[in-house]
């Protein structure tokens, strides 16, 4: 969510619904960037309806993006230059609708800490669906498979250090704690840099 100084209550309503439109609108396609970057990184297959998913709504950013920024060994920079400017785009429109967030010139730094949130917010997703699907006996193989690709490099350090318990894998838990403790540092920062502007 963006931080904003209060507005009046005449005017609130006027950033709610916005700001909750550009949230969705940003942290879908934003999301997709993400993906399509922690895919190519990790290696994950396109040829499944996530990555034709992931790919008819970012071409759109990446592609024109990848000609100007190219690619670092295994990194999609243009995928993760594309997520920061939609997330940038959300604030500077909130910004020009409220007026009161902050300076222009710290919307930068916002952005990025808004960024970072939603990557956050990204993996903790990925995490809680790979545990709700672990669970379920009749989950499809191939939806499984895909999500285990994914989920695997994040879960994988903790199991170094947590045994089954009683059969159960603990170590997604173990993630998403760790995932929520960065994010409420990600919070308090996204504070810190909106009052810079102050």
């Amino acid at each position: 969510m963006a931080i904003i100084a209060f507005p009046s209550r005449p005017r609130l309503m006027l950033y709610q619904i916005p700001s909750f439109l550009l949230d969705v609108i940003v942290g879908l396609l934003g999301g997709a960037c993400l993906l399509r970057l922690y895919m190519q990184y990790h290696r994950v297959p396109f040829g499944n309806p996530l990555g034709r998913f992931v790919f008819a709504i970012t071409d759109w950013i990446v592609l024109p993006l990848r000609r100007i920024v190219p690619s670092v060994k295994r990194w999609d920079l243009a995928s993760a230059i594309a997520a920061w400017l939609l997330v940038l785009a959300k604030f500077l429109l909130l910004w020009l609708l409220i007026g009161n967030l902050g300076r222009i010139a710290t919307l930068p730094l916002v952005s990025l800490v808004g960024l970072l949130q939603l990557a956050i917010s990204g993996l903790t997703a990925l995490l809680v669906v790979y545990a709700v699907l672990s669970w379920i006996p009749g989950a499809s193989p191939m939806l499984l498979d895909l999500i285990s690709r994914l989920a695997e490099p994040l879960v994988r350090p903790f199991r170094r250090f947590i045994p089954l318990i009683g059969g159960v894998d603990l170590s997604p838990l173990a993630a998403i704690v760790v995932l929520q403790v960065i994010a409420i540092v990600l919070g308090n920062l996204l504070v810190w840099a909106y009052r810079l502007g102050a």
